[in-house]
């Protein structure tokens, strides 16, 4: 039998893990079986840097996307200038309370 039993996770792009999460787990799981507690750490550890990253992206788009949505539509003549500066004010505000 080939491999595979895995969703090929060996080969995933860093980018793609985001999306591999319960596969990781399994791996991680099944590290333990094995008895290479380390390698299961060093996954566990991966699945929490992805975790984390995945809350602190949405975060920071979710403060991002109406900066960049009024850019978008202003590029596209859709709003004008002072709907820019709006959100751009908008913006800036939001980062300061944080």
């Amino acid at each position: 039998m080939s491999g595979g039993s895995y969703d090929y996770l060996c080969y995933k792009d860093p980018g793609d893990l985001i999306n591999y999460i319960e596969t990781l787990e399994s791996m991680a799981n099944r590290l333990q079986t094995l008895k290479c507690e380390d390698g299961a750490a060093e996954t566990y550890d991966l699945i929490r840097i992805i975790k984390q990253s995945d809350m602190r992206i949405s975060t920071i788009q979710k403060r991002l996307s109406d900066l960049w949505h009024a850019v978008e539509w202003f590029d596209s003549c859709d709003f004008g200038e002072e709907d820019v500066m709006e959100a751009i004010n908008k913006y800036r505000c939001e980062v300061k309370d944080e």
